[in-house]
């Protein structure tokens, strides 16, 4: 029944444990913003008429926020007018298959986000979210009950041409039971094309990334595993290069 959820870039559907994570899977909803799409996963999933009605209403919400937290980072750069509203949107429901054997283990490799920013909710019982610092070490971070994680991207680094940083972060087993998690990433524009602004290059600050097609991006990352941030230097500038 979960196979029923495929992809419509890669990626986007059923994540099953495989050779790289066996401890990890996790079903998705491309694009979570339509209520058409949300549907669609629920009927195939024979998902109920009331727990359909439930995640289309937590979506929605999710959705608002991303809106609102995306564009208020382009305002505090200085970007007015900017509009997020008709981005795509990725929901994903996460389960990490922890048992006491899997302790110290990773439950997601060390990556970072193929988003702009998403907003995570985290398993308030079970934590083991790390991320890197900037001396390169990982700390974890303990997660503060009713709120929401909030993560940068790699397409949020391109955008704001490297103002914003794509952190790099796992998940960590550290308690013998499952461990859930759901996670709202905010994609890509509707042309799907992936630039630095304007309002953020000057002589001071030159261009770090050449334009590119989000769904090449993906295609990338996805066919040389290259998900920990190095997939950028396709497009990188020599200075972004030197950077990395």
């Amino acid at each position: 029944m979960k196979h029923r959820n495929t992809d419509v870039i890669p990626g986007s559907g059923y994540v099953y444990p495989n050779w790289l994570n066996l401890l990890f899977e996790s079903l998705g909803i491309y694009d979570a913003k339509s209520t058409a799409d949300i549907h669609a996963f629920c009927s195939c999933l024979g998902i109920s008429s009331h727990d359909t009605e439930i995640l289309s209403t937590c979506a929605s919400a999710l959705h608002g926020l991303i809106v609102d937290l995306t564009s208020k980072i382009a305002e505090c750069l200085g970007i007015v007018d900017c509009s997020f509203q008709e981005w795509s949107c990725h929901l994903r429901m996460n389960r990490y298959n922890f048992t006491k054997e899997t302790i110290g283990h990773y439950g997601a490799n060390v990556h970072t986000d193929n988003s702009f920013i998403n907003v995570i909710l985290e398993d308030e019982s079970n934590e083991g979210f790390e991320m890197m610092s900037s001396n390169g070490n990982f700390v974890a971070i303990n997660h503060v009950p009713e709120t929401f994680l909030i993560n940068v991207g790699d397409i949020g680094k391109v955008w704001s041409n490297g103002r914003l940083h794509n952190v790099k972060h796992k998940v960590v087993c550290k308690k013998p039971e499952p461990r859930f998690t759901i996670a709202f990433f905010m994609l890509a524009p509707e042309d799907n094309k992936i630039e630095p602004q304007a309002e953020l290059i000057d002589s001071e600050n030159p261009r770090l990334y050449r334009s590119f097609d989000y769904r090449e991006y993906k295609k990338i990352r996805t066919s040389t595993l290259s998900t920990a941030g190095e997939v950028l230097l396709h497009w990188a500038i020599d200075e972004a290069k030197s950077m990395a």
